[in-house]
This record gives structure tokens, C-alpha cells and sequence, in this order.
């Protein structure tokens, strides 16, 4: 459910990217180009994403929007004169792999999941981890075949969440849970750009899809942010009729 929209208020409109600007790692469609153009002309536009940010800059065909990316970890600013985004924050974590592992093997062992493709575990440069419960080189069928409607890994989300309790942990993906280093989140995110900003909670809105239970639009759905929910990137446009 959409929340209240005071137009009034709004400086700033947030995007997530994947199902909401986006089929999953597909390029931007020509009409939601269009859509962000005429936003544009209203508001200042950010990204704010699970992804680096020059994936998502590149998967965006290099649209000038600024760019949060791993949760907060990272900022790009779009550069006007260059066509090119600038890493301006690029934090990293360390990571104790033994302990990541045996944290892993116990869900895998307690849930059935022993049998996998690759590695168990995928760790990114940043710090956020991937538990792939098919395996870091699992078939792109098997992925999309094995929970699409995430009811198998939200079974399981409560214990991992207990588990992996120095992580925010997200039902990622068709197959995994992706998990960044506390305290980031969008939420978190969105708040420290707001504090870099000057700006309230209020003047920042967030699109997004990803907002049910472990979703990784969640921690910006159940906070004070304003958000609109797209359930269908096919329907974006329509879903931005009360903003323009």
C-alpha cells in the first residue's frame, strides 16, 4: 500500500532498480527513460540500490541520476562534464569467512541444502555476502524454478536473521539470501543522505518493490520515508501519475 503522497514537501524521489525501474538486470525500457526525464524536471532523482553503483549506472545506460549503491556503503555523484559517475564514498568490511561458513553449512545441514553447484557462500569486495542455497554456479533454471514466490526461504529467514546476526539479511535473488554488514540498509542509506543533505524524511520519496518481509525495500516501507510500490516495473509510468 502506497503511503501518503504531500507533494509539497517532496525535493527528492529514490529508486530502487530491479523490478521496479527494471526486469532483474535488464536494461531501462525507452518509456521509463521518459518517465525519469519529466521527474527529473520536478525533482532531484536518486538511485539507491543493493548493487555497486557502476552496475547500476551501466544497466541504466549511463542516465545522469546520482547513485547510492551496496546499501549505503557506496555514493557516485553524476559527473555533467564527463557522462560518468564519481565514486565519492567506496567503503569496504572484512569479512571472517571460517565463521560465515560454518554458519552456513548448519542452515544448509538443518534444511536439506548439502547438495550445491560452486561455492556456498559468494563474497563481495564491499563486505555484503550471498548464502546461494543452489550454489554459486547453479543454472539460471534451477534458480528461477526453486522459489519463486520466496515461501522456502522465508521458512527459514527468521533463524537466519538470528543467525547472521551482525547482518541485515535480505531473501535475495530466486535462490539466496544477500546480507550486508550492520548497519546498512536502504533505510540507513536514505537517512545519512539526508543528513548529508540538510534535508527531512519528509522531502525524500522511494519507489520501490521489494517491500515485504525480508525484502530489501522492507527497512524503507515500515519506516517514516514516503514510498510507492510498484508491483509490476512494467507499470512504473502509471505508477508515477500522481508525482508528475
Amino acid at each position: 500500500m502506497n503511503k501518503q503522497i504531500d507533494k509539497s514537501k517532496i525535493k527528492v524521489i529514490a529508486f530502487d532498480l530491479d523490478g521496479t525501474l527494471t526486469q532483474h538486470k535488464q536494461p531501462l525500457e525507452p518509456a521509463h527513460r521518459e518517465t525519469l526525464d519529466k521527474l527529473a524536471k520536478k525533482y532531484k532523482l536518486l538511485m539507491a540500490g543493493a548493487g555497486q553503483a557502476m552496475r547500476i549506472f551501466k544497466q541504466m545506460g549511463g542516465y545522469p541520476i546520482d547513485i547510492i549503491g551496496n546499501y549505503g556503503l557506496q555514493f557516485a555523484k553524476y559527473n555533467e562534464q564527463t557522462k560518468d559517475i564519481d565514486i565519492l564514498r567506496d567503503q569496504t568490511f572484512s569479512c571472517n569467512r571460517e565463521s560465515v561458513e560454518e554458519r552456513a553449512d548448519y542452515i544448509r545441514k538443518k534444511y536439506g541444502y548439502t547438495t550445491f553447484a560452486g561455492d556456498s557462500v559468494e563474497y563481495h569486495p564491499s563486505g555484503c555476502i550471498t548464502l546461494a542455497l543452489l550454489g554459486t554456479k547453479a543454472a539460471q533454471a534451477d534458480k528461477l524454478a526453486f522459489d519463486p514466490d520466496r515461501s522456502k526461504r522465508r521458512v527459514m529467514y527468521d533463524e537466519v536473521v538470528e543467525l547472521f546476526s551482525d547482518y541485515n539479511v535480505f531473501v535475495g535473488g530466486s535462490s539466496s539470501f544477500d546480507m550486508a554488514p550492520k548497519p546498512f540498509n536502504k533505510y540507513y542509506a536514505l537517512d545519512l543522505y539526508c543528513k548529508e543533505n540538510q534535508l527531512a524524511h519528509e522531502n525524500v520519496f522511494f519507489v520501490g518493490d521489494d517491500y515485504g518481509i525480508g525484502g530489501n525495500d522492507e527497512s524503507v516501507y515500515q519506516s517514516d520515508f514516503g514510498f510507492i510500490c510498484v508491483d509490476d516495473y512494467r507499470r512504473f509510468p502509471e505508477a508515477m501519475v500522481d508525482l508528475l
